[in-house]
């Protein structure tokens, strides 16, 4: 199910970052750091009638947002304490770095890939790499031992990077 919505509201989310940030970089990272919250965080969720599940996304967006424009007021700030000069780039440079990157293509590649790894390689990612759960966590919840945890995590990640590189 979730999958189906990510396929619904990738692009424009993408758009919905590219437009307020003019870099196509932090778009991507934007994006699927709100779909990476959305996701461990979606058992919270509670539907309450049509376009709910799109709100509550563009909330997680917006804070995201936020947290880099302060961060990004954060390091200017710093750079003009240095005395450093800032490298724009003009609208032309961002649609030609924009235009070179297939973000629906990306995310279609990464999602074939996660499902083609083994059910208990999944649940593991899952687990540490979208929640962030400790490995002693991840054990007592899969019904194996730390090691095997570990494990698990270590051969999707090397399975997924193959699956991405192949």
């Amino acid at each position: 199910m979730f999958v189906t919505f990510y396929d619904c509201v990738l692009p424009g989310l993408l758009a919905y970052f590219a437009h307020r940030t003019l870099d196509a970089q932090v778009a991507a990272d934007l994006t699927s750091e709100t779909l990476a919250e959305a996701f461990a965080s979606r058992r919270r969720f509670r539907s309450h009638g049509d376009g709910s599940a799109s709100a509550w996304l563009y909330t997680i967006a917006g804070r995201r947002l936020g947290r880099y424009l302060r961060r990004l007021r954060v390091d200017d700030a710093a750079r003009r304490r240095l005395g450093m000069e800032r490298i724009e780039l003009a609208p032309d440079d961002v649609e030609r770095i924009e235009s070179l990157i297939d973000f629906e293509h990306v995310g279609r590649e990464v999602r074939q890939a996660f499902d083609g790894l083994r059910s208990d390689q999944r649940e593991a990612l899952r687990l540490r790499v979208i929640e962030g759960r400790s490995y002693r966590e991840m054990a007592r919840e899969l019904g194996c031992s730390e090691e095997t945890a570990r494990a698990r995590v270590s051969r999707g990640l090397k399975r997924l990077a193959a699956q991405l590189d192949g």
